[in-house]
């Protein structure tokens, strides 16, 4: 063997062994699950994110998403109760598949889980929707609902179809509907916007009244509170001039009784010492003060008879003599 046979056979041994390792080695993103099929079984290993090597040509794998994902389903027909057809033109669904469970919903429903468990699912309820409501209620009425209607019902089944899946939120767009049918909503909501604007202007106004009417009345509350307390200030003061004139005549009265009851007593005393000295010692007494007190005195051998106790006069007194003098 040549030489040149020997470079042949490395090269394309090198290749082979190139292609088996391209074939081989895989990189798994951060966010996936990698799960294997050998001969179209499943196997019940997966990969996390990463570098790993697999037997090629035998093996094949599938990276399957384990954070937040949106699914987008477009274009969803819809017939209204009233036989109308509606098109949603987008409707999105935010899910997560969590780590323990993407093995049983691979085995079950798939790598392309998220068809069987999310679209279809979201073309039966919609048309569930559809068909027991009408036009009106589905373009304008109950279109803020639905959302929330889709995602209640498709967790309730994935609950017990695929317990690992869960449905975060729901978006839906605003459906397309025919064209005349379009520009009659237009007009009936243009009529709704200026009833609002007339309805909501009468409401201006009436609270524009009402304002006004509040303040009068306050107006009016503060006058009568003003004049309440002038009143009650006056009707203070008449009471305290009454009794400021009270207190005045009941100390003049005190004090008028203290005097009477003061002159009283001294009358009462004064008469019972007078009563206390109307002794015979006493009268004694007075009659010799009395008789002090007479401005004529007497000089010689006899005394008026008046003047002596028990004697009254039988004659007239004989003339002084002439050596008798008077003194005042």
């Amino acid at each position: 063997m040549t030489m040149t046979h020997v470079g042949a056979v490395v090269g394309a041994v090198t290749a082979v062994m190139a292609i088996l390792l391209h074939s081989s080695i895989h990189k798994i993103e951060e966010g996936h699950l990698a799960v294997y099929y050998r001969g179209g079984a499943l196997l019940t290993t997966p990969n996390g994110p990463g570098y790993h090597i697999m037997m090629p040509f035998l093996t094949t794998y599938r990276s399957v998403q384990t954070t937040l994902q949106t699914d987008e389903i477009k274009n969803v027909p819809c017939g209204t109760s009233g036989g109308v057809m509606i098109y949603f033109d987008r409707i999105e669904v935010v899910n997560m598949l969590v780590p323990s469970s993407v093995v049983d919903t691979v085995k079950n429903y798939t790598a392309d889980y998220d068809k069987t468990l999310i679209f279809n699912k979201i073309h039966h309820e919609l048309n569930q929707f559809c068909s027991v409501h009408t036009l009106q209620e589905v373009y304008i009425e109950l279109f803020d609902i639905i959302d929330e209607n889709l995602k209640i019902a498709l967790q309730k089944d994935l609950n017990s179809m695929a317990p690992g899946l869960t449905i975060q939120a729901v978006r839906v767009t605003k459906p397309k509907i025919p064209e005349a049918i379009r520009r009659n909503f237009e007009l009936m909501e243009g009529e709704k916007t200026r009833l609002l604007v007339t309805v909501q202007t009468q409401k201006v106004v009436e609270k524009e009244a009402e304002t006004e009417r509040k303040k009068a009345v306050i107006e009016a509350q503060k006058l009568a509170e003003v004049a309440q307390i002038h009143f009650q200030q006056k009707v203070m003061e008449k009471e305290t001039e009454k009794r400021i004139s009270e207190i005045e005549d009941t100390a003049f009265l005190a004090k008028m009784k203290a005097r009477a009851d003061a002159e009283y007593y001294t009358a009462a005393k004064f008469a019972e010492a007078n009563r206390l000295k109307l002794t015979p010692e006493y009268l004694e007494l007075m009659k010799y003060q009395a008789i002090a007190a007479n401005s004529k005195i007497y000089f010689g051998q006899d005394i008026p008879n008046m003047f002596v106790e028990g004697h009254s006069p039988t004659q007239d007194p004989e003339p002084p003599k002439a050596s008798e003098q008077a003194r005042h």
